[in-house]
């Protein structure tokens, strides 16, 4: 079974959504930022001087790219880069040119591509994430580029940059509250204006897949019961906490006088200690094995004598030490923070990455543990969004790098924060340890499936609430996926030669695409069958009951 839950329409037609868009020529079309060119020009320059570095030492005179520099031919070089360099910003700014943005009432719009036209349409209601990217060329500018990720798939999300920095926040703030429900008045060139909230509560419905209300007050970092808010007691905001205004010193955000804004407060949770990052890069699998490949390549010198094996391996070296680089750049200065607009994510060295995952909108989240943070109990917590997936799937689907339990089940609580059982810590618990006092919680493999897993048959099983389904499995590498019942894709059982002859089969719920496959490996086959049939009918009905993709909306309205 299978739901289209989200779509990005590149055609121009199709909903009735954007049906009722104005004509494309009734929108106010604007284009990004005029130093884009020069931002986006840079890498092709970067290419150029490699290409013709190594085209120099493989093919220029004796003595490679510094005689070619010092010999009577050296202005050839500097000719051949400079027109590569006009060439390069030259079509930069053809392209910025042909690339304009406009927001629509249900849709936001982008038109770009010189030789062939392209323009898409990302409907509102659909959005998945915003994300406000920052890479270091366009940090010296203080430009951003701002990305809707939508339910299309690998590359389906609408990129607009580069923009101002405040430009990009106000814009992504109007694009959010529209997302939500609520009526905005542009009053600025990127798209600043003030939130209308509709009549009633501006809260949240703490319906299924929905985040409730936001809370008043710190949240706590540490043991958050799932099952309610952040605070444990979900509250209602209220207008001014949902949407305060900006001004003087005596407001909830500097007083009810001066100009409104459309940022959404935000309550901080958790961040990321360097220290403790770092630690937990050194204890990862790829520093493991690069230190083990290093000692083997430095043995095998010393025997053989032979330095030529340096040279051999140094791609290995490389590669994985630029994993380990990635991981510490991409991941330093973790912030994770709560606000009526979903949860806002903050991270990055070179290149900063701000996310904002709107209510309802996880598909699936996985709790990891490896063997080497076993004893610190560290949990590495990643999610399924649709639209994030590809290239971006490792820096954008990590809802917490690295926590302690406790921090990892409150970022849970927050994408989650109703698991529809009564004891919900100890489901929890029961699913990350496994251990023999809460075997009754979880359905498990049958003892005869030791011999197709030896080391972790006994923390393969699942378990059902009211809200989610939960899917554990591995000893060396524990996992522990959770699943909303309204976010169930399709269901699935496999079942080799081996499951067949002892009885077993494999259960599968598939997601949309991104790092957490859940998955239940050899179950019995008759209680596989009977949670592909229960679970079937959950998935039915949750999705009936669930709230509105436009989260501030009322329920009746």
């Amino acid at each position: 079974m299978s739901t289209p839950e989200h779509e990005l329409d590149t055609s121009g037609a199709g909903s009735a959504a954007q049906r009722a868009q104005p004509p494309a020529e009734d929108l106010d079309w604007r284009r990004v930022h005029p130093v884009t060119p020069l931002v986006r020009g840079w890498a092709v320059v970067g290419a150029a001087v490699v290409i013709l570095g190594q085209q120099s030492l493989d093919g220029g005179p004796r003595g490679g790219l510094i005689a070619l520099v010092s010999s009577e031919y050296w202005w050839t070089l500097f000719a051949a880069l400079a027109a590569v360099a006009a060439v390069g910003w030259g079509y930069s700014v053809l392209a910025w040119r042909m690339t304009t943005y406009a927001i629509g009432e249900e849709t936001v719009h982008l038109r770009r591509g010189i030789l062939f036209r392209q323009q898409r349409h990302a409907r509102l209601d659909r959005l998945q994430s915003v994300d406000i990217r920052q890479p270091l060329v366009a940090r010296f500018f203080g430009l951003c580029e701002l990305t809707l990720e939508t339910a299309g798939g690998t590359d389906s999300g609408v990129a607009i940059g580069f923009l101002k920095g405040s430009d990009a926040d106000e814009l992504r703030a109007e694009l959010l509250a529209r997302a939500a429900g609520l009526k905005v008045a542009r009053t600025g060139p990127a798209g600043s204006g003030r939130r209308q909230p509709p009549s009633g509560t501006v809260a949240a419905p703490a319906g299924p897949g929905h985040a409730g209300s936001v809370p008043v007050g710190p949240v706590p970092v540490g043991p958050v019961p799932v099952g309610t808010g952040p605070e444990g007691q979900p509250q209602d905001a209220g207008p001014q906490a949902g949407f305060p205004h900006a001004g003087g010193p005596d407001g909830p955000l500097g007083g009810p006088t001066g100009p409104p804004t459309l940022e959404a407060p935000q309550i901080p949770v958790l961040s990321v200690p360097l220290g403790r990052l770092i630690a937990s890069v050194v204890r990862s699998g790829a520093m493991i094995t690069l230190v083990v490949w290093a000692l083997v390549v430095v043995v095998v010198m010393i025997v053989t004598g032979e330095f030529a094996v340096i040279s051999a391996s140094l791609p290995a070296v490389l590669g994985a030490g630029g994993y380990l680089f990635g991981r510490l750049t991409g991941e330093f200065d973790f912030r994770v923070a709560i606000s009526p607009d979903g949860v806002r994510l903050r991270h990055g060295m070179l290149e900063t990455r701000s996310q904002t995952i709107p209510p309802g909108r996880v598909q699936a989240v996985r709790l990891v543990q490896s063997v080497l943070w076993r004893g610190r109990d560290w949990w590495r917590v990643q999610v399924n969004v649709a639209g994030y997936g590809g290239e971006s799937e490792e820096k954008n689907s990590v809802l917490l790098p690295v926590g302690t339990r406790d921090e990892a089940l409150t970022v849970l609580s927050l994408v989650l924060p109703d698991l529809g059982v009564d004891e919900p810590r100890r489901v929890l618990d029961a699913g990350l340890d496994g251990n023999s006092r809460t075997e009754s919680v979880y359905v498990t493999a049958p003892r005869r499936t030791r011999i197709l897993d030896p080391v972790a048959w006994r923390r393969n099983g699942f378990a059902v609430t009211g809200r989610a389904l939960l899917l554990r499995r591995g000893r060396m590498v524990k996992i522990l996926d959770v699943v909303p019942h309204e976010r169930t894709q399709s269901l699935g059982l496999s079942q080799g030669p081996w499951q067949r002859r002892l009885g077993v089969a494999s259960f599968q719920v598939h997601s949309t695409e991104g790092p957490v496959h859940p998955e239940a490996p050899h179950l019995d086959a008759a209680d596989a069958a009977r949670l592909m049939a229960e679970q079937a009918m959950r998935a039915r009905s949750a999705r009936a009951a669930a709230g509105p993709e436009r989260w501030m909306e009322r329920q009746g309205e």
